[in-house]
């Protein structure tokens, strides 16, 4: 299965740009947030294949626009064609916006995950918006990723990991996949595609 990653910047290739039929052999589209809802919207209509989407700390509109035809997965396994995706957006919290959760909230929001994973018998793709503390992230503290998605991949062995927050203009160190501990990490900024 092709699956197409987004997060944190629209692509004007597949917005502005978009020529029909981009999007047919793309099997699952999976958004790290930190993009317009319209955008999404946009996407799962012209690719004709689920979109699941976790929050990014920038997106605060959606509670009152939430993306049309898309699935948020916060929170919870969803499981497509066989593959089980968990889902854990936000950033670390760096003032008082929303979708912006310390290490301690992350570690609680997994630990009520306990049954679901027991139930599914671990997960395939952990899709977050933030990356994992000291691997893809940064020091300032609006991107400085979460040490418990380390203790989650060491445990749980996914095949993959999808993460935004960190944009490719950031700096030269920007790095797009890498392997962690045997599981593929792919920051989703603007686009990424990959074969399942």
């Amino acid at each position: 299965m092709k699956i197409l990653a987004v997060s944190d910047m629209e692509s004007k290739s597949l917005w502005d740009y978009y020529q029909p039929g981009m999007l047919d052999d793309i099997g699952l589209i999976l958004s790290a947030g930190d993009l317009d809802s319209s955008y999404l919207s946009f996407l799962v209509t012209m690719a004709h294949c689920p979109l699941l989407y976790v929050h990014g700390n920038h997106d605060t509109n959606y509670p009152k626009r939430p993306p049309e035809g898309c699935i948020c997965i916060e929170d919870k396994i969803y499981v497509h064609d066989g593959i089980r995706i968990l889902g854990l957006g936000g950033s670390m919290k760096y003032n008082q916006g929303l979708y912006q959760y310390t290490e301690k909230e992350m570690s609680r929001r997994l630990f009520r995950l306990t049954f679901p994973l027991l139930y599914h018998k671990s997960f395939d793709i952990l899709l977050t918006h933030s990356p994992i503390r000291g691997f893809h992230d940064r020091e300032d503290p609006a991107h400085r990723g979460f040490q418990v998605f380390d203790t989650l991949l060491r445990k749980y062995q996914p095949r993959y990991m999808i993460h935004g927050h960190v944009h490719s203009n950031y700096g030269r160190d920007f790095s797009r996949v890498d392997q962690y501990e045997g599981v593929t990490v792919i920051n989703a900024c603007e686009r990424y595609t990959f074969d399942y």
